[in-house]
Order: C-alpha cells, then structure tokens, then sequence
C-alpha cells in the first residue's frame, strides 16, 4: 500500500522544482516530473512506492560485483 505524504510547491528555479514538507525539509525535482500546470504555492500529493523488480536487480548486481571481487582475491 503506498504511503502518501505531502509537499508545497515553494518556487520553481530554471529547470528545477523545489519542494517543502511540512517539516521544512526542501527537495528539488525536475520540472517535468510535475504535474501540468504546476505553479508556486500549489500542494501536491506524492505516493512512495516500492519498486520491487528495481531493488531485486540491483541486489543482483550488487552480489555480482561481489562475487567478482572475491574470485580475484
């Protein structure tokens, strides 16, 4: 189930969005990963997601990568 949390619009800088939790704490997005007609002072909604299939290959990788450091050894 998604956890939902919520930001302000705060300013957008060039290409760069910069959003505000209610705790203060500032994170910049792409411009392009907002909804159209995003404008300063809006609030969003945001839902974090797990991605399985992402954490799962990097997982991958990351045994693979050691598991050729230990064969060199």
């Amino acid at each position: 189930m998604p956890k939902n949390i919520q930001a302000t619009i705060d300013r957008i800088e060039e290409d760069k969005a910069v959003l505000v939790f209610e705790d203060g704490q500032k994170l910049f997005v792409p411009i392009n990963a907002l909804p159209e007609n995003s404008l300063a002072g809006r609030t969003l909604d945001i839902s974090l997601l797990p991605n399985s299939s992402k954490t799962e290959s990097r997982e991958s990788l990351a045994r693979d990568v050691l598991n050729e450091i230990l064969q060199d050894e």
